[in-house]
């Protein structure tokens, strides 16, 4: 078997991963954005239950969060297959990240347009869609390109779980032809490539979203 078979069948993983990191991006975004619209409220049950969320789910190791998800919960009676355990870590270590990416984004936003916005007679609704969310998107771009590829950098934990991605087709694949070295140069040389077609897109979203005057522009 040549180093180039080794890469052909690894690459067979690939499609696993790269589903998983776009289902994990999703997932974060979805759960940033909840907490970040939640962030808006006033009252401080809330706010306390949010600031303890991303504490914790900072804190926490991802492989630690998806063994309790998977090999913990089925004692309390609770099975999730293994796609949704990844994705549901995935989602909650993300989003507790980016919810905070998107607070400071928030944070940025001119006082100043708030006040006019209200002057004008904007509902609070109004002034959150219309007014905050497109400057915080803008804003958010550089701290979410990087989390991004940090949800890919997550992925090779899935095969604990059985996932058919990349690092478990290697580790099989080690333990059939005891050609560890070969096998896991050509994972890395697989995932360096993802990334970098992963980075390339996300440059691409960086540079179409950022804001004038910024970035040395």
């Amino acid at each position: 078997m040549t180093f180039g078979n080794i890469l052909i069948i690894l690459a067979k993983g690939a499609g696993y991963t790269i589903l998983v990191t776009l289902a994990g991006i999703g997932a974060g975004l979805a759960v940033g954005l909840l907490i970040a619209v939640l962030q808006t409220t006033k009252v401080k049950a809330v706010q306390l239950l949010l600031a303890a969320y991303t504490f914790v789910f900072r804190s926490i190791p991802l492989l630690v969060l998806l063994f309790i998800v998977f090999f913990g919960l089925p004692g309390m009676g609770i099975r999730i297959p293994p796609f949704l355990s990844m994705v549901l870590c995935l989602g909650l270590v993300s989003g507790a990240y980016l919810a905070e990416i998107f607070r400071g984004a928030m944070a940025a936003v001119s006082r100043d347009e708030i006040t006019a916005a209200e002057a004008m007679g904007m509902k609070r609704v109004q002034i959150f869609f219309y007014i905050i969310w497109p400057q915080m998107f803008r804003m958010a771009v550089p701290g979410m390109v990087n989390e991004f590829t940090s949800v890919l950098k997550y992925t090779p934990f899935a095969y604990t779980v059985g996932i058919p991605e990349i690092m478990k087709e290697a580790m099989s694949l080690a333990a059939l032809t005891l050609r560890g070295l070969e096998i896991y140069l050509a994972v890395g040389i697989i995932y360096y490539l993802i990334y970098k077609a992963f980075v390339l897109l996300f440059e691409t979203l960086e540079k179409r979203f950022r804001i004038p005057g910024l970035a040395g522009e």
